[in-house]
């Protein structure tokens, strides 16, 4: 049974750092993407930032662009978001996600499995 369990969300000041964890179990091989998705209240899933297997590529919506970086440990069967300048708009529920992903890696339906999220609340 494949789980993947997300840790490292909080609260900080805007301007603060948060690093977010996911650990994964379960996947008998490491050819998956994974991404990271975020909910803010009343708005719809959002792609955040995808990794390939390899990690030699990887894909992040503009509005994070050169705040966050997504890496992954393959041998740790874990994946990171490291989140730096925060804003209040940040603020969201994160989900990680792992999938074999053909098609755009900001597309829900690409990724088979996802974690149950952890809260990031950023305060102005």
């Amino acid at each position: 049974q494949v789980q993947l369990a997300e840790s490292g969300g909080g609260s900080v000041q805007a301007g603060g750092s948060l690093r977010l964890s996911c650990t994964v179990s379960g996947l008998t091989s490491d050819d998956y993407a994974m991404g990271w998705f975020r909910q803010a209240p009343g708005k719809e899933r959002e792609g955040v930032s995808c990794i390939g297997w390899s990690a030699g590529d990887t894909y992040y919506t503009d509005s994070v662009k050169g705040r966050f970086t997504i890496s992954r440990d393959n041998a740790k069967n874990t994946l990171y978001l490291q989140m730096d300048s925060l804003k209040p708009e940040d603020t969201a529920t994160y989900y990680c996600a792992a999938g074999r992903v053909y098609g755009y890696w900001y597309v829900q339906s690409e990724y088979n499995f996802w974690g149950q999220g952890t809260q990031v609340t950023v305060s102005s």
